[in-house]
C-alpha cells in the first residue's frame, strides 16, 4: 500500500527541519502533480508523482554527503515507497548517482527541481511573488549568473529538453502552478 500524503509529509518533517527546504519540496510536489494531471495520469500515478516531488531531497539535510543514496537505499524502501518513486529520486541527481532520468516521471522530476527552486528565488525578489510573474523576468534572471548562482542553468535547460518543452513554456506552466503561493 502506497504511503498517504499525510504519511509522506510526516516523513518529510522527520528528516527536514529547514522551512525553506520543506517549501521547495512542496513546490516540486505541486509541479509534479499538476504535470501528472496535465498528462492524464490516474489518481494513483498523480500521487506517485507528487510523492517523488515531495521526497526528492529527503536526505539532503541530515545526510548531505550521501544524498540521494541514503533516501533511495534506506529511507524510502523502508517506508513502503515504490520502485518507480525511488528510481525517480535517484535520477534527479545524475551527477551524484550516475543514473540519468529515463522514465517520464524521472524526466519531469529533473525538469521541475532546479527550475522550481530558481523561480522561488525570483519570487522572493518581487513585491507580488508569483501572482504577476512573467516568463521574461524569469529568463532575465537566468542570464544573471550572480543571481541564485548555485542553481545550475544547464540543468534547467536540460530539464526542459527532457520533457520536450520550450523553456519559456515550461516556465509559464510553473508560473501557473505557483501563482497562488504566498
Amino acid at each position: 500500500m502506497m504511503p498517504s500524503r499525510e504519511e509522506s509529509r510526516k516523513l518529510l518533517k522527520e528528516y527536514i527541519e529547514s522551512e525553506s527546504l520543506r517549501h521547495h519540496s512542496e513546490m516540486v510536489a505541486m509541479a509534479m502533480e499538476v504535470y501528472a494531471k496535465s498528462l492524464s495520469k490516474t489518481e494513483d500515478e498523480q500521487l506517485n508523482w507528487w510523492s517523488a516531488g515531495l521526497l526528492h531531497d529527503l536526505d539532503w539535510e541530515k545526510f548531505p554527503e550521501e544524498h540521494p543514496q541514503k533516501a533511495v537505499e534506506d529511507i524510502l524502501p523502508n517506508n513502503g515507497y515504490s520502485k518507480e518513486i525511488i528510481e525517480a529520486v535517484e535520477a534527479h541527481a545524475p551527477d551524484r548517482t550516475g543514473r540519468e532520468p529515463q522514465s517520464e516521471m524521472e524526466r519531469y522530476l529533473f525538469a521541475c527541481d532546479e527550475l522550481s527552486g530558481f523561480m522561488n528565488a525570483v519570487s522572493l525578489m518581487r513585491p507580488n511573488g508569483f501572482s504577476d510573474m512573467k516568463v521574461k523576468s524569469v529568463r532575465k534572471k537566468l542570464k544573471d549568473k550572480r543571481f541564485a548562482e548555485n542553481v545550475p542553468r544547464e540543468d534547467i535547460r536540460k530539464g526542459a529538453e527532457l520533457i520536450h518543452k520550450e523553456l519559456s513554456d515550461h516556465i509559464q506552466f510553473l508560473i501557473g502552478v505557483f501563482k497562488n503561493l504566498p
